[in-house]
């Protein structure tokens, strides 16, 4: 690796570290729509303050979106801690890492049930309560398909109770 490379990921890293730092200042509430404007505004931030291209602005949100989105995940499944979810003994990481991590996890985990709501807002294609044209749709949250012989007024999932619907059958990934 030249000292270059060894230079931009340097950087990227940095830049990084600063955008989870944002991040844990941010809304009290973690909804997806907070998530997605404070992540935003971290960029932007980055982008006055650091001499990132587009191209690597747009790589630290990706990267630092996933890592959020497989960190809520982890935690919603498991019950277990950010320790685990990391498979490294925290006494390894910055301590700003290490905070910021925290400060995000303890907001997952106090609205995750709502983090999780906005998540399969955010992939539904219907709500209960909504009329809708017959057809095929699953529930976002445990796939259950339901068919509609005609324009219905859409029920809450007769598996699960959740509220969220997609139109056709549920992909294998989800």
């Amino acid at each position: 690796m030249s000292d270059q490379d060894k230079h931009s990921d340097h950087r990227l890293s940095e830049g990084y570290e600063r955008l989870l730092a944002r991040l844990q200042h941010g809304a009290n509430e973690l909804s997806w729509e907070n998530l997605q404007q404070d992540l935003d505004e971290a960029v932007e931030f980055e982008a006055e303050v650091e001499d990132f291209t587009r191209d690597e602005l747009a790589l630290l949100r990706a990267w630092v979106e996933h890592d959020l989105k497989d960190m809520r995940r982890y935690l919603a499944a498991s019950g277990e801690g950010v320790a685990s979810w990391l498979g490294i003994d925290l006494d390894v990481l910055s301590r700003r890492i290490r905070e910021a991590l925290f400060s995000i996890a303890d907001r997952t985990v106090i609205d995750r049930v709502r983090f999780e709501d906005d998540l399969e807002a955010a992939r539904a294609d219907y709500c209960e309560g909504e009329m809708i044209a017959p057809g095929l749709l699953s529930c976002v949250h445990c796939g259950a398909e339901v068919t509609l012989g005609e324009v219905a007024r859409l029920e809450p999932c007769h598996q699960c109770g959740h509220r969220y619907f997609a139109r056709g059958p549920q992909a294998a990934s989800e």
